[in-house]
């Protein structure tokens, strides 16, 4: 007779009592689970994941000594364990940090308890997202590789966007440091809009824009209704939360229409604007994540002319959507990472991309 499955052994990282014992009372409630050890502080939980082992943890950000970014960086560099981000969401400076601790491996984010919510709900997400955080597969991040960004160049004059001349990307699960990657290798001389997904939706996305803009070269910003693509040039314009990204008639548009694969901003419904909108004078590019989103667009640019890219698994956090673009046939690359800005640098100038 088969055995029961093994629980899921969780490390609780987290200074505030209270919310500790809210976390462990949770995880205690279910038999999926069992909590191997509690750390009150960073450093400790850094210990506790190299002498422990666990299957995923749980992070604050706000930690005394060694902070919630600090010690993610050190389990992802030295012990990589799927982490879930169980913070805060009221200021500014946590939501950075948050970015800060995706961008260097975390895998989530959960916003804590508020206490209004109705009975028994908060601890249901909490548990369905940990056991989906559990089972991704996480890769080694080296340390202080998020370094501030190189001095942004002098504003260059609008460049001709005759043709539309637009680079495309979407990104989910790993997103933030995939995109940091992305940004930084993209060469100076491709001055076109970047119009972007990423899959962070609120309360956490509302400053997402604001912190890819201090870690980018190109200014970055939330996208507008009805701005122009020629004011966007050498410029990175992002979906806001709970708004799809679309082109149309030489434009960005935000719309509230029906979700996509449960995704409002959706890359496909942006990568099929652009196929529709911009045809062969396009770049897209799908970076990691779960699920599917982004695949079909993607299929869909390459049929209309546009060059387009896939990452590849072995540098993906979750091999999800650009695995779907490459069994579909959607992208012409399928490259790691560390060379995908160079590569979207060479299709653009390609396809005119310049300044």
């Amino acid at each position: 007779m088969k055995g029961s499955p093994a629980r899921l052994r969780v490390l609780v990282v987290e200074d505030s009592l209270t919310v500790r014992r809210r976390l462990v009372e949770t995880l205690a409630s279910d038999p999926d689970f069992e909590v191997v050890g509690e750390a009150e502080d960073g450093r400790r939980g850094v210990e506790m994941c190299q002498a422990l082992r666990p299957d995923v943890l749980t992070m604050d950000m706000m930690l005394p000594g060694l902070t919630g970014v600090e010690a993610t960086g050190l389990i992802m560099a030295h012990c990589p364990t799927p982490i879930l981000i169980v913070s805060s969401s009221i200021n500014r400076g946590e939501l950075f940090k948050t970015y800060d601790a995706l961008a260097a491996g975390a895998v989530d984010v959960l916003e804590k308890p508020r206490g209004d919510e109705p009975e028994g709900q908060w601890e249901r997400h909490f548990l369905d997202t940990l056991r989906l955080v559990s089972r991704i597969r996480v890769i080694t991040h080296l340390r202080a590789r998020y370094a501030p960004p190189p001095t942004r160049a002098q504003a260059a004059p609008a460049a001709d966007v005759r043709g539309c001349h637009v680079v495309a990307i979407g990104a989910s699960t790993g997103g933030p440091g995939a995109l940091v990657d992305v940004l930084a290798g993209l060469s100076p001389r491709v001055e076109v809009p970047v119009l972007m997904v990423l899959h962070i939706g609120e309360p956490f996305g509302g400053a997402f824009a604001d912190w890819l803009d201090e870690h980018s070269p190109r200014r970055v910003a939330f996208a507008r209704d009805g701005e122009a693509l020629s004011a966007l040039a050498g410029r990175v314009a992002l979906a806001p939360p709970d708004r799809h990204l679309v082109v149309r008639d030489g434009r960005t548009w935000l719309a509230h229409t029906p979700p996509r694969h449960s995704c409002r901003p959706s890359v496909d419904v942006l990568f099929e604007s652009v196929a529709t909108g911009c045809g062969a004078a396009a770049v897209g590019c799908l970076l990691t994540g779960m699920g599917r989103d982004g695949a079909a667009g993607l299929l869909a640019m390459r049929r209309a002319g546009a060059a387009t890219v896939a990452q590849d698994e072995a540098s993906s956090v979750v091999y999800g959507m650009p695995r779907e673009a490459a069994l579909l046939g959607a992208a012409e690359r399928v490259l790691p990472l560390p060379v995908i800005g160079a590569a979207l640098s060479e299709l653009a100038l390609a396809k005119g991309g310049a300044a």
